[in-house]
């Protein structure tokens, strides 16, 4: 067309618009293709890879049918986000599908919405609802269905896959029931994988926190490597006696085995001639080990031990002394007849005195153990710690705290426990730096008489007792 021409037209054109009064339409104004239908509706962003050319007031369509239109076109990192306006009248399940499709071969691109189909609809799709990117898809384009044609026309590898065909018939002709079991195999070891995943995820995992541990601890572990290479060293230079005592080993073993095939036969007899031996010591039981305990403290039994305290000893002693046994036994007659324990009159009673110290460094009827209420509290323990009387500790003996001055004639337990030859069980625990007083401790023995029973009448009698 010249330019006069499109000139004269433009003025006709003018003039005809002015001729009917009417104002020209703005692009707003024209109702493009595929347009929404006017109305209340809802509005819903889909989420897209890519939206291809999908342009603003494209159509959404439901079953080919239109229900609404594009509002807006927005990039969210790598990903396409369309804003959509729906009409209200429109019911869409939560869980819908979107897709990118296109009218015809050259026609606009339009989102489809529909129902899934490989799960049940649920739900409600509503007003700031959003389809995810994993819901939606899009449709080949012409060009990439020209392309993949065209490709598929001038050879397109399909040589190479003939080849590949060719080869791999080759190589399976005869191995048929060898592939099927290598390919049930790898189902199996698939299988597996899969059962497996969350332990596999789990061991990289661990794995990942290993590697940056070590990593942070790089300079530690080159610190070790270097330090190992003096011993490297050491050991290097000692090869060779190292060697030798490994070879030398080896010798002894063998000697030693030599020895004892040889000498087996008397080792049999020594231990058959053991038998007899053995039989007896099983035959002595209890015997034995008495007798030794015995020994080790002869001339006194094993009990006395616990009587002796330092250069002294503790000893109880009841004599009964019948003066006719002991006239006939200094004249040399016989003695006389021994009289009945009821026509020997009564002994007096002796008056009780103090208690003496058990063999063992206990009261007698004291237990093993002393109740917690006869030892004081370590965490409160007062200046000076009385127990009561049903503990059967001599009146006097108390405890003083540690730290007190050890009284004259009173003992300081080393380390807190009570040594034997006191009133108190020995191996008694008590906080350490306790101090017992004088009463806790028996009175060294004089070798005095303390007390007599009787008077001459009652020793000729046979009465006398001390």
């Amino acid at each position: 067309m010249s330019p006069r021409l499109r000139r004269a037209l433009g003025g006709a054109l003018a003039v005809a618009v002015l001729a009917t009064g009417c104002d020209v339409p703005t692009l707003t104004d024209v109702p493009l293709p595929g347009g929404a239908p006017s109305g209340p509706g809802y509005r819903v962003t889909i989420e897209f890879a890519d939206v291809l050319d999908l342009v603003p007031q494209a159509a959404v369509k439901v079953d080919d049918v239109t229900v609404g239109s594009v509002e807006e076109i927005s990039l969210s990192g790598w990903t396409a986000r369309a804003r959509v306006r729906i009409d209200r009248a429109v019911r869409l399940p939560a869980n819908a599908t979107a897709a990118v499709r296109q009218s015809s071969l050259l026609g606009e691109k339009y989102v489809a919405v529909a129902a899934p189909v490989t799960e049940d609809a649920h739900g409600g799709l509503g007003d700031g609802a959003v389809i995810p990117l994993s819901r939606t898809r899009r449709s080949a384009e012409v060009e990439e269905v020209l392309a993949a044609l065209g490709l598929l026309l001038n050879g397109g590898g399909l040589a190479q896959l003939k080849t590949i065909n060719e080869e791999l018939v080759a190589a399976l002709d005869g191995r048929e029931a060898a592939a099927r079991d290598a390919l049930r195999q790898l189902d199996a070891f698939i299988g597996g994988l899969e059962r497996q995943k969350a332990d596999l995820v789990r061991a990289v995992e661990a794995l990942d926190r290993l590697s940056g541990r070590l990593a942070r601890q790089q300079q530690v572990i080159g610190d070790a490597v270097d330090a190992l290479a003096p011993g490297v060293t050491v050991l290097a230079e000692q090869r060779a006696q190292l060697t030798g005592a490994l070879t030398a080993l080896g010798e002894l073993g063998r000697v030693g085995t030599r020895v004892v095939t040889e000498t087996r036969k008397d080792t049999v007899a020594s231990v058959r001639a053991l038998q007899p031996i053995l039989e007896q010591l099983v035959r002595a039981g209890d015997d034995l080990p008495k007798s030794m305990d015995f020994m080790l403290s002869y001339p006194f039994p094993p009990n006395v031990t616990g009587a002796i305290v330092g250069d002294f000893m503790n000893l109880s002693v009841t004599a009964d002394l019948d003066a006719a046994s002991i006239l006939a036994n200094l004249v040399a007659a016989a003695p006389a007849p021994a009289r009945s324990a009821a026509a020997r009159p009564a002994a007096p009673t002796r008056p009780p005195g103090p208690a003496l110290p058990h063999p063992g460094g206990l009261v007698p009827g004291l237990p093993e153990l002393l109740p917690p209420k006869c030892l004081p509290k370590p965490d409160a323990f007062p200046p000076t710690f009385t127990p009561p009387k049903d503990c059967l500790l001599p009146p006097g003996c108390v405890l003083l705290r540690p730290g007190s001055p050890v009284p004259p004639g009173g003992l300081l337990p080393p380390k807190g426990v009570v040594p034997p030859g006191t009133f108190l069980p020995p191996d008694t625990e008590l906080p350490p730096g306790t101090v017992l007083s004088p009463e806790c401790l028996p009175a060294p023995p004089t070798g005095a008489v303390t007390g007599q029973i009787g008077t001459l009448p009652d020793v000729l009698r046979g009465g006398l007792r001390p």
